[in-house]
């Protein structure tokens, strides 16, 4: 590895609040008796288990491990079952004796979590504030090439860059079918820092579990990098997205009566990284509803959670949140909300130029000839006369009917006017209105 890139590594690790594992119980920042209920639930649930067998369930360092252990043992709640191999130096193995059943029981009655040990909100919320996305500056020649699959125009490049850098709140409205769902997922890919998310945390004795493996994205740390609290994951940061489908609940705590622990919320789990509300104004509640949900957290910076217990408390907001609509803005929300919007971006419909230059491009990628004579003339008959606005997602829809069409037929798949206009009647044609750029 590099002297830059281990230099790189070791600023990155140093501003890690735990940047070393913890070496006894008091670093954990959990108390002795919940450590000792969720070592409990684990044996109860594993059996006859070793000190770094529970270690990798509850990931802890060994050395925390026998600590807690070795305070059970004082508490009769378990007992030895001999080494786990003839070998003398390895691990003794423990179970639960009747009064450990009796404790594990106990603790399942407050909460069924079985899993990584949580670190506490203070905790969480300082790491939160370190690993900001406004420390991460995008420049011109990265957001290029993190949109060098999408045509766009000049003027909206300039806007899109201070946009991305300034982790606040972006719009991006315009007319179905422009890519602004590609855009905001490409914003979000641009950002490359690796940042730490909790397995989960704690408030109160209440335990939110953060970490999801199907939404965040591992990242590797190089070798010989600083030893790490293996309470927390590596991860790029999250770009998540939610379309209609979002609730106002959904950005609350999900609790589980069951088992009795949290989920975060979507938007929580986007914790410094990128979270896009797509089809904003399609959701049940309105728009008004959920820029009122977020006044707080898109002006202060931090959002007011709360537990089932009543319990309130508040956490850093740090995101960048892209929400795309295909109205105006002064159809989503009031002046006092829109404000809050710090970035409100036009995506306007093709012009005859970016439409050639997608079509070319749709061509390429489905390895076609491009026949620029055959959609002038298409664009002429059916977009200019007819006053039907161009949409970027056009190219791309019509050339797969243009394909079904000639497997069909089992002809070779290729551009032509008669197949374009069989393509074009399975397209919903918008005339064209006015969209203002500003509000």
């Amino acid at each position: 590895m590099l002297n830059g890139e281990v230099i790189f590594w070791e600023v990155i690790l140093s501003i890690f609040e735990y940047e070393a594992p913890p070496r006894t119980v008091e670093e954990t920042g959990l108390s002795q008796a919940f450590l000792t209920g969720l070592f409990t639930k684990v044996l109860y649930e594993g059996g006859t288990m070793t000190p770094p067998e529970i270690g990798q369930v509850v990931k802890l360092p060994r050395i925390v491990c026998r600590q807690v252990v070795t305070e059970m043992i004082s508490l009769n709640l378990v007992e030895s079952q001999g080494l786990e191999s003839d070998d003398i130096k390895s691990e003794i193995r423990y179970s639960l004796t009747d009064s450990g059943h009796k404790w594990a029981l106990e603790a399942m009655l407050s909460s069924q979590y079985i899993g990584p040990a949580p670190v506490p909100l203070e905790t969480f919320s300082k790491q939160i504030k370190r690993q900001t996305i406004a420390n991460e500056e995008i420049r011109h020649d990265d957001l290029e090439r993190a949109l060098s699959h999408l045509v766009i125009p000049s003027q909206m490049m300039a806007q899109l860059g201070p946009a991305a850098n300034s982790g606040r709140s972006i719009l991006l409205y315009g007319e179905p079918g422009n890519g602004k769902t590609a855009i905001a997922e490409a914003l979000g890919q641009s950002f490359r820092d690796t940042i730490f998310i909790p397995f989960a945390t704690i408030v109160g004795n209440q335990i939110i579990r953060f970490f999801d493996e199907t939404l965040h994205e591992l990242a590797d740390l190089p070798e010989g990098s600083l030893p790490l609290d293996p309470r927390w994951v590596p991860c790029r940061r999250p770009v998540l997205s939610s379309g209609g489908e979002l609730t106002l609940e959904m950005l609350d705590f999900s609790f589980e009566k069951t088992s009795r622990f949290y989920e975060a919320p979507m938007h929580l789990k986007a914790l410094g990284g990128v979270f896009i509300i797509d089809d904003f104004g399609r959701q049940v509640a309105t728009t008004q509803q959920f820029f009122n949900r977020w006044i707080v957290p898109l002006e202060k910076g931090f959002d007011i959670m709360s537990l089932h217990t009543g319990k309130k408390f508040t956490i850093p907001f740090d995101q960048l949140v892209i929400f795309s609509s295909n109205m105006l803005p002064e159809e989503l929300g009031d002046g006092a909300s829109l404000r809050r919007v710090f970035y409100k971006i036009h995506v306007p419909s093709p012009t005859r130029e970016d439409y050639f230059q997608i079509f070319a491009n749709a061509c390429n990628v489905r390895n076609i000839e491009f026949k620029s004579d055959v959609v002038k003339a298409f664009f002429e008959s059916e977009y200019e006369q007819p006053g039907v606005v161009t949409s970027g997602a056009h190219p791309g829809f019509l050339l797969q009917h243009i394909k079904a069409i000639c497997r069909y037929l089992g002809r070779d798949f290729e551009l032509t006017d008669e197949l374009l206009q069989i393509a074009w009647k399975n397209v919903v044609k918008v005339k064209k209105h006015k969209i203002s750029s500003s509000i």
